[in-house]
């Protein structure tokens, strides 16, 4: 039991060492950085000022997203929780109006759902996700998916 605590810690630490942490002023301050504590401490700074969703929302703090990111952004404010339920499911309204506030064309919605429900654990990694914190995943997924980055191109 204690090998399988310590590989899931391990895996989990090596996995969070290659994520960045997004926009916000705690990107801004910890860029360039690299590892767990820089990540870890640029997600306290945003997560303690709140301010990487108003990055997000307004374009601003390092925060580049296009007008759709930034609907999309201020609709996660206030639906986090049914999209995470919807997302969770790989169907749902909430997670339609996802797609369509980023423009997600008929023929990629099917691509959109998937891979948003193949990557729940990693949008929402636990329950204190922030809005801000999901959408960055969210981005950040979209943008490595070759059919579906150009949705949120900034």
């Amino acid at each position: 039991m204690k090998k399988l605590i310590a590989g899931a810690i391990l895996l989990g630490a090596s996995s969070m060492a290659f994520a960045q942490p997004g926009c916000g002023v705690g990107a801004m301050i910890w860029k360039g950085q690299s590892g767990i504590a820089p990540h870890v401490l640029a997600a306290t700074t945003n997560g303690t000022f709140g301010n990487q969703t108003f990055g997000m929302t307004t374009g601003t703090l390092g925060c580049q997203t296009n007008q759709s990111v930034q609907s999309m952004a201020m609709y996660m404010d206030s639906n986090i929780d049914k999209v995470a339920r919807d997302m969770s499911r790989g169907s749902g309204e909430n997670l339609d109006t996802l797609a369509v506030l980023l423009g997600v064309d008929e023929a990629d919605r099917d691509t959109f759902r998937k891979v948003l429900q193949d990557n729940f654990a990693t949008i929402f990694p636990n329950s204190d996700t922030t809005s801000g914190e999901a959408v960055d995943a969210i981005v950040a997924l979209l943008e490595q998916n070759e059919s579906l980055s150009k949705y949120v191109a900034a």
